[in-house]
């Protein structure tokens, strides 16, 4: 038996936000169409990648912020979604911090601060492949009605 038909309840945490990740990446068309990469996903965590190409650049040459906050989001997205309950943002911000560069491979690590109740925030820290940061987005998280997984 696989994870995805075992019973929720039979799922450790770290097996049920996999589970819950695969699920969401399986019809996720944006975050895999700009190349992003799961890297990591644990309970309230999530570790996105993405290479930034030269169709992501604006007039001055760096990276686009919409992708930056893209992938920032995607992450966010992935993080909060891993306990089964759907769960949106209802409002976000992000700060640029540095550009991102053609060829850089930007990596947005989502952890959660806080969740209670239908409401979580979540802090997603940014950096290109030298570690360097390229901004800093926070989210708040809201649960709405259904679940990846059947129960």
């Amino acid at each position: 038996m696989t994870t995805a038909t075992l019973p929720t309840a039979a799922l450790s945490p770290q097996q049920l936000a996999e589970a819950c990740a695969e699920a969401m990446w399986s019809t996720d068309w944006t975050s895999q169409r700009l190349g992003m990469q799961i890297e990591h996903v644990a309970p309230g965590e999530a570790t996105l990648s993405m290479r930034i190409t030269e169709d992501m650049l604006n007039g001055h040459g760096n990276a686009h912020g919409g992708f930056i906050f893209s992938v920032a989001d995607s992450a966010f997205a992935f993080a909060c979604n891993t306990y089964n309950q759907r769960a949106v943002a209802y409002q976000v911000s992000i700060t640029y911090m540095a550009p991102g560069r053609k060829g850089d491979r930007l990596t947005a690590t989502a952890r959660e601060l806080y969740r209670a109740g239908r409401n979580g925030i979540y802090d997603v820290h940014v950096t290109n492949d030298r570690g360097e940061p390229v901004a800093e987005f926070r989210g708040h998280s809201r649960t709405v009605k259904g679940t990846h997984l059947p129960e």
